[in-house]
């Protein structure tokens, strides 16, 4: 972001400070909940002053990004139940649905990035809380109506990406209120609390709306699936979030949005290439954490209707897992950066990625295709019936011998969510190493140039934590997508396609990672 000295109405006189530079004598000011002099490489002002803040506004921070995280992937699990509701989606529609929330939500990271210093980070937060009302009343709207066009379905799974703007807006707005060497373990928190947002939907959607959960603890209401009364219950909390940011959160005040010199940073050579590994890293915590409870389903479970007991492997007990861990890996990845450096530890994150995508590739190799579901008219047939219902020899059989895979598959699967997690943390923590790096190679110790040269880079960090989000971001639109290749036969054999495009993809990861940041080139991001 742009940051600027500038008056204010509420000091005409006073010099004002911009986040991260020196205002002699001055104290944390505040106007209406705006900061006037904000200088957290202080390390007295930090202790002192800026360290209790900038808590604070992490805290709140977190909440809002975790409901945004929540909303954005609530289509996730709720679209493993619409077949059981009675909507006639084919697996393609459905992995399709899943996936347009990660595209719009990667396509929105930039405005919401150029937002924080547009309107403040508090006041967009506000905005961005309350936006989260769109996709959960939208939602409520659709799968209470038996009627809703599939079309219809695809443009409010479109709106619930204003969830995924959320990240962006919150890592910008957080980036501001921490020194560097504790952006790594702040930005890491952050993110966590964001993405735990996508753990917890996949765990209490299947109890809230009535369809089992918990490793089986919760049973399946007798009334039915109403997958509704997950929406009111985010669209509540969004209503929470929002005035938690009024009265809890706080502006930086000297902070100024210039989109086009913010977009001038993808020209960065260094930001080109951070922006692909994050594909590799949240791209595919998203992507698969998007597919999974799918993945679950059309593999190892079979229940045509609600009224009928499933066999095989409830996707409802673990499709959270893998956000979860992920999730809990992403702080992990941020404090392992610190320790020993973002390059060492996102090459160990590929590396463990690309071991974790063979052994799924085992397992897939093992696996029986399962006959496809009911059609609509069986299904009918079922639900007027339940209890005349047995599942076929054949469809037994082959749950069966894939159920006994599928702790391997899960196993496999959670190494995957783990090292893409710390790898989210890791590469978070490069970014601004890459532009301080920048500002102390081309500039001399202890002069007026090279404190200008760290305020440029703070500024041009955070416009960079947007762009490569964004971009990243892709990558969960893309996996949900490769699942289903409509080129492959059937959904076992899309699967081994895709796993296999992603092993290679991590390797050219890798191999990209080692040759700009690690090889001994003289290069001045060696070692980040």
């Amino acid at each position: 972001m742009s940051l600027t000295s500038k008056q204010t109405g509420a000091a005409p006189t006073a010099a004002v400070a911009t986040p991260g530079s020196l205002a002699p004598g001055a104290e944390a000011r505040r106007t209406k909940r705006w900061i006037h002099d904000w200088r957290p490489e202080d390390p007295d002002f930090w202790e002192s002053t800026g360290k209790p803040i900038a808590r604070r506004n992490l805290i709140w921070s977190i909440f809002a990004e975790h409901l945004g995280f929540s909303v954005w992937l609530i289509w996730s699990v709720s679209s493993a139940f619409l077949l059981q509701m009675g909507f006639d989606f084919s697996a393609q529609q459905l992995f399709f649905l899943v996936a347009i929330p990660n595209l719009v939500g990667s396509l929105l990271r930039v405005p919401y990035t150029f937002a924080v210093p547009k309107f403040g980070g508090r006041n967009w937060t506000m905005v961005s809380a309350a936006l989260l009302l769109v996709p959960t009343l939208g939602f409520a709207y659709a799968v209470t109506n038996p009627a809703t066009p599939y079309w219809l379905f695809c443009v409010i799974a479109a709106t619930a990406g204003l969830g995924g703007g959320n990240f962006a807006s919150s890592m910008a707005n957080i980036n501001f209120f921490y020194p560097a060497a504790k952006k790594g373990a702040a930005l890491g928190l952050n993110a966590a609390g964001g993405n735990l947002g996508v753990a917890l939907i996949q765990f209490l959607l299947p109890v809230i709306v009535g369809g089992a959960g918990i490793f089986g603890m919760v049973q399946a209401s007798e009334g039915g699936i109403h997958l509704e009364r997950a929406a009111f219950v985010y669209a509540g909390l969004a209503v929470v979030a929002t005035v938690a940011a009024y009265f809890l959160m706080d502006n930086l005040a000297g902070v100024e949005s210039h989109p086009r010199e913010q977009l001038a940073v993808i020209k960065h050579r260094p930001v080109q290439v951070m922006s692909f590994l994050y594909i590799g890293t949240f791209g595919s915590f998203i992507g698969f954490s998007a597919a999974m409870p799918l993945l679950i389903k059309l593999n190892f479970w079979r229940q045509p209707v609600p009224e009928v007991a499933g066999i095989g492997i409830n996707f409802a007990y673990y499709a959270f897992l893998g956000a979860l861990v992920g999730s809990m890996a992403r702080p992990l990845g941020g404090w392992l950066a610190d320790r020993f450096g973002g390059t060492r530890i996102t090459m160990l994150a590929f590396a463990g990625m690309i071991a974790g995508t063979l052994g799924v590739l085992f397992t897939l190799g093992r696996l029986t295709q399962l006959p496809p579901a009911p059609t609509p008219e069986a299904l009918a047939a079922i639900k007027a019936d339940p209890a005349a219902f047995d599942f076929p020899t054949e469809v037994v059989t082959a749950v069966d011998a894939n159920s006994d895979l599928f702790w391997l598959f899960l196993a496999m699967f959670m190494v995957i969510f783990a090292f893409s997690g710390i790898g989210n943390g890791s590469t978070y923590k490069m970014i601004p190493a890459i532009f301080r790096r920048d500002a102390v190679a081309d500039t001399a110790e202890g002069t007026p140039e090279r404190e200008l040269a760290l305020l440029e880079g703070g500024k041009r960090s955070s416009a960079a934590v947007g762009i490569i989000g964004a971009i990243g971001a892709i990558g969960g639109f893309l996996i949900p997508i490769a699942f289903n290749s409509p080129w492959v036969s059937d959904p076992l054999a899309a699967t081994k396609s895709a796993m296999t495009i992603f092993t290679v993809f991590y390797v050219i990861c890798l191999a990209v990672t080692w040759l700009v940041f690690s090889r001994r080139s003289g290069s001045r991001y060696t070692g980040l």
